[in-house]
């Protein structure tokens, strides 16, 4: 770990070295720069940055910060690309520390367990931290359960669909996991010991879902509310209840691995909040708001109350160009940050 006036110094020194970097590769675009001692070429810029700041840096990061502002002298990159964060320069910095260090990394868990095959990728990944769980869904119908209490997982394949499975959360109420895929919502029973029935698929869904976020009360009632983006800028809102499960199913398909829920038996509220794909949507119990996001330039993140989606009032949102593609909530920082 560096101590803050230390950092501050060696911080200072590099950005004294690109300063002095920028000057001569300018002079020599002109003409005008006579070779010296003094010539920074990469070598130079390597060592000394390496002297600076040690192994907190990385070979590619120096490599990259050198090329880009070699690449253009009118727009020096941010000294905290060197270390290979992309973000704005802060105006305040922390506290003095003897912990304080340039980037904090948690301690990382391996699972061994074979999730997915070749040819496969993990779509969803969420976190159930009150049953100790661990839920993952793959691109090609993988539905997987990690307990870490209890050292089992339990994983199911949903080869019903040929359409991709794009997402996945946890139902705390019913105890199911949910999954959209392009035409269907999967609810997966993982408690179910029997192999034909594991669970219901209600579908058909009109458009292509695409992302899928639990809305969390405290109402214990055997029922739970997702919110899910499609392919067309909707965002919809669907209620689940134990009794949906025995009144709703279809006549048709008996033999298949799920029941099948028909989706026009529901009362499903949809409102188009965006011009392009949902990326990404979650439920905030904190903050008691949803957000949706979008590549959309105009409806780019929209925050709001779930009653939006019903009663079609204006909804707080902000543009942003080229849109958002994730987003995330601190609770002690009281922060929305997004990513585009």
């Amino acid at each position: 770990a560096l101590e803050l006036t230390d950092f501050k110094n060696a911080l200072e020194q590099f950005q004294n070295l690109v300063e002095k970097m920028i000057i001569q590769k300018t002079k020599e675009s002109s003409g005008l720069y006579t070779k010296d001692d003094d010539e920074i070429d990469y070598e130079k810029f390597y060592t000394t940055t390496r002297t600076l700041f040690g192994p907190a840096v990385k070979d590619q990061n120096i490599q990259a910060f050198f090329r880009k502002t070699m690449g253009n002298l009118d727009e020096k990159p941010a000294w905290l690309e060197i270390f290979g964060c992309f973000t704005g320069e802060s105006d305040s910095m922390p506290s003095p520390s003897k912990e304080s260090m340039i980037l904090l990394v948690s301690e990382k868990q391996q699972i061994t367990h074979s999730v997915v095959k070749r040819k496969d990728v993990i779509k969803g990944i969420v976190k159930v931290p009150l049953l100790h769980l661990t839920v993952t869904a793959s691109q090609k119908g993988v539905l997987t359960m990690f307990s870490r209490k209890s050292s089992f997982s339990y994983s199911f394949y949903f080869h019903q669909d040929t359409a991709w499975i794009n997402g996945c959360d946890f139902l705390p109420n019913l105890k199911y996991v949910a999954a959209v895929t392009e035409s269907s919502v999967i609810l997966w029973d993982y408690k179910s010991k029997e192999s034909t029935s594991n669970g219901f698929v209600i579908k058909p869904m009109k458009n292509c879902l695409l992302c899928v976020s639990t809305v969390t009360m405290a109402d214990n009632l055997a029922r739970d509310t997702i919110l899910m983006g499609d392919d067309k800028g909707y965002v919809y809102l669907l209620t689940i209840t134990s009794d949906d499960f025995i009144m709703k199913q279809s006549k048709a398909e008996k033999e298949s691995q799920f029941k099948v829920l028909d989706s026009e038996s529901f009362d499903i509220p949809k409102r188009k909040l965006h011009d392009d794909w949902v990326g990404k949507i979650k439920y905030f119990s904190a903050l008691k708001r949803f957000g949706s996001c979008s590549t959309d330039s105009i409806n780019s993140f929209v925050l709001d109350d779930i009653k939006r989606l019903e009663d079609h009032l204006p909804v707080k949102e902000f543009s942003v160009p080229q849109g958002v593609n994730a987003f995330t909530y601190c609770g002690k920082a009281k922060v929305i940050v997004t990513g585009g």
